[in-house]
């Protein structure tokens, strides 16, 4: 989701044709957004000779078809029965729902993994998956300000992170597979423990969106929009995020609440102190430093 693991902004680059077999031959992607339809633009380039289904509404399938990034369209999962990897690529709560109707739709062995930015739901969900369907959660640590399938683009996850979550239902042969594939997407797969995922990502990404969100509601209240026309780079730079969809939030921060709501109490802590000591600026010179010095340490496009 977006977060300080976004792209460098700038032109799209073409993935080359990959040297040598893809790890799966039929990848069906299950919703056709920003993630969604980057992973199926990547995977054509990169395997031209293979096959991307591609699950979405009509309208968005037909935008998916014109940028060529699916060979097979429908707006329902029966499509995706011949499948060897299935991706669900929807917001978190509608993943979970397709996640209970593969057993019906995918008579054979499959590889299943998600995008979420949550992952304990999921991760907990697959346990009723029957054996021939290996479910491996994931999350590609890759975004963009907006969403949706025109803001895709095939070069979006080189060099980021893509996190792998495994749990009961994922046997190492197809942790592997995966690794493998997202690695030819230009991505670095890395394993963390769904736990450990949701509190790591409540800080990293949930609390930054929700706080951007926030700001731009406040800011946007008190000055309205002549006030905003004076606005200066600073405030542009940090409500970056402010334009995300909520419908995609309202299902991260209901599988997350726990983890979330210990980041924003965090967070009120730090405001409520530099609140109480505005005059002095003790607080202020305090929270400054160490903010500075945290910045320094992350890493920079």
């Amino acid at each position: 989701m977006p977060d300080r693991f976004l792209p460098v902004v700038g032109s799209v680059r073409p993935l080359p044709p990959f040297e040598g077999a893809s790890p799966f031959d039929r990848i069906a992607v299950v919703g056709l957004g920003l993630i969604g339809g980057s992973i199926a633009l990547a995977a054509r380039q990169r395997w031209p000779s293979g096959l991307v289904i591609g699950v979405d509404r009509k309208d968005v399938l037909e935008k998916a078809m014109v940028l060529q990034a699916i060979d097979v369209a429908a707006d329902d999962l029966v499509v995706v029965k011949e499948a060897d990897l299935v991706v669900l690529a929807a917001p978190v709560r509608q993943n979970l729902a397709r996640l209970a109707e593969l057993d019906a739709h995918v008579p054979g062995a499959a590889v299943v993994t998600d995008t979420g930015s949550t992952k304990r739901a999921i991760v907990e969900a697959a346990r009723t998956l029957p054996e021939r369907l290996a479910f491996v959660g994931g999350h590609p640590l890759a975004g963009a300000a907006r969403g949706g399938l025109e803001f895709a683009r095939a070069d979006l996850f080189v060099g980021r992170p893509w996190l792998f979550t495994p749990g009961p239902s994922s046997p190492a042969p197809a942790r592997e597979r995966l690794e493998r594939f997202v690695a030819a997407l230009g991505a670095v797969p890395r394993t963390i423990d769904a736990e450990a995922h949701d509190r790591m990502l409540a800080f990293l990404s949930h609390l930054p969106q929700l706080t951007a969100s926030a700001l731009m509601q406040v800011v946007g209240a008190a000055v309205g929009a002549e006030g905003l026309a004076l606005a200066g780079r600073g405030l542009r730079d940090t409500t970056r995020l402010a334009t995300s969809p909520a419908g995609v939030w309202r299902d991260i921060c209901g599988t997350n609440a726990d983890e979330i709501g210990a980041a924003l109490d965090a967070l009120i802590a730090v405001l409520q102190d530099l609140r109480t000591d505005l005059d002095r600026g003790e607080t202020l010179e305090q929270i400054f430093d160490a903010a500075a010095a945290w910045k320094t340490r992350m890493p920079q496009d």
